[in-house]
């Protein structure tokens, strides 16, 4: 799967078919705003609980994430984690150097930025619905590699390129191996054979793994 920066072609990549992405533009829209119409009352219910305990406070968590080509977006989420999460986690020097050494995630019990609703809205994946949203926008779709933080471009080094060059997804090919259990550097290779492998069959694919993962409650932080 690896490849060197001097063996890598532009053109691989540039060139995936126009017809698969429009095609895929259409069923992200299609599949977003019928998820998001079937998934409202998650949304209300949600909601109530951020009125008041730990939890209080606003509803969506916004982070900005590299997208395609290098363009930052902010990646909406359910909250898990209290009001100013990173700030906490950072006065914190020892902790927050375990954070940066473990992949960018702690264990759950040790994480003082994770609320209880947070701890239960990530291992049911509930947090990610709001990315549907995302999607909506076209700053993510469905299928794709994870949209990263500023941190984590450095682990992709010669070859952010490559990475950058297709829409992050909500799931992806990552997420379907292994999610939280597979760290840098076997992530980048994962999420690059996705980039190089993009197809209809494959994004299907994914899809259906992914309900199976979430049924199982499989890597989920």
């Amino acid at each position: 799967m690896s490849r060197s920066k001097s063996s890598f072609d532009v053109r691989e990549i540039e060139d995936v078919s126009k017809f698969y992405l429009f095609v895929k533009r259409t069923m992200d829209i299609f599949v977003a705003m019928l998820a998001l119409f079937l998934t409202f009352p998650v949304f209300l219910i949600v909601s109530v609980f951020y009125m008041f305990g730990d939890s209080k406070g606003p509803l969506l968590f916004k982070q900005q994430r590299y997208g395609k080509n290098g363009q930052l977006f902010n990646i909406y989420k359910f909250r898990s984690m209290v009001v100013n999460a990173d700030e906490k986690l950072k006065k914190n020097q020892v902790l927050y150097q375990k954070y940066l050494d473990n992949n960018y995630k702690l264990e759950p019990e040790e994480d003082p930025r994770i609320t209880k609703l947070g701890r239960f809205l990530r291992k049911t994946s509930l947090d990610e619905l709001p990315q549907l949203i995302n999607v909506l926008k076209g700053d993510m779709s469905l299928v794709g590699p994870r949209p990263i933080v500023e941190e984590e471009l450095k682990e992709y080094g010669s070859r952010s390129y490559e990475f950058l060059s297709a829409k992050p997804g909500v799931t992806g090919y990552w997420q379907v191996s292994g999610r939280s259990e597979v760290g840098y550097p076997e992530r980048v290779d994962l999420e690059l054979y996705y980039v190089y492998n993009q197809s209809f069959y494959l994004d299907v694919k994914i899809l259906v793994q992914t309900f199976l993962v979430v049924f199982l409650r499989k890597g989920a932080f």
